[in-house]
């Protein structure tokens, strides 16, 4: 199994995180829950978006399975298939609270990816290791996760591309993360705030698990350039080349290839 400590400890280190990384996964029996040590179990039903808050500020391990969520975090975070009474039921809830109109409550609705339904859900901080996670989220202000995105681009660049669903914003990123096997950054949504206590200078960042150590070898090499969090401000009055140019700028003209500026 992976370090996760290792990997979350570094993590935590170079971004000074105010919240634990937490560890995502579904199973495709109920049964798998008894396999994992000091796990929550509850009778009663959530939010999705209260869960992760309870792993990453709690440290909390918790096990989820169909009755402890209603149909749309059900369906959309992988414990539940399409049901069409269920939908009914949800479109009339999106347009006489978020929408104008029933067809703009539809285009949201077609608009948003699911995961495969399992049997249950389990989430829990990354470093317990108690299991190999399909997803990872990660929890922090603007400069933190911009920090982190840079760090997995350092090594192995790519565009990223992120979207905002609006209301149901961990499609955004834990189901867009989960269906496409890339980085997904969310804005979070009214209950992520309301229910799921997201402060106001938070995003997240979803992650699959095999990039983690690609984002942290990437933070690292930027912390040895003098690219760190905190962002040290600097005066909007001054000439920003006496940080961003190196001293040797004829040397790093011949390295890239070409004179300096």
């Amino acid at each position: 199994m992976t370090d996760w400590k290792s990997l979350t400890n570094e993590l935590e280190r170079l971004l000074r995180l105010p919240t634990y990384p937490v560890a995502y996964k579904r199973l495709e029996k109920v049964e798998e829950l008894e396999k994992i040590p000091r796990i929550r179990r509850f009778n009663h039903r959530f939010s999705f978006c209260q869960i992760p808050t309870l792993v990453r500020r709690g440290g909390w391990t918790i096990g989820l399975t169909r009755e402890n969520l209603p149909y749309h975090c059900a369906h959309i975070s992988g414990l539940t298939d399409f049901d069409e009474e269920e939908h009914k039921q949800l479109l009339y809830e999106q347009y006489t609270r978020w929408y104008a109109s029933e067809k703009e409550a539809r285009k949201k609705l077609a608009a948003i990816p699911a995961i495969p339904p399992g049997g249950a859900l389990v989430l829990a901080p990354l470093a317990s290791g108690k299991f190999e996670p399909d997803v990872i989220l990660i929890y922090g202000n603007p400069a933190q996760l911009m920090m982190l995105i840079c760090g997995l681009q350092y090594g192995n660049y790519e565009r990223y591309q992120f979207f905002c669903t609006g209301e149901s914003a961990c499609v955004d990123g834990l189901v867009q993360c989960f269906v496409s096997g890339k980085p997904a950054l969310s804005l979070p949504c009214y209950a992520e705030r309301r229910f799921g206590h997201v402060v106001e200078d938070e995003m997240v960042l979803a992650l699959p698990p095999g990039m983690l150590g690609q984002g942290v070898d990437g933070l690292k090499a930027l912390w040895e350039k003098g690219f760190r969090y905190p962002i040290m401000y600097f005066g909007p009055e001054c000439d920003p080349n006496t940080i961003m140019h190196p001293e040797d700028e004829a040397g790093m003209g011949q390295k890239l290839g070409g004179a300096s500026g």
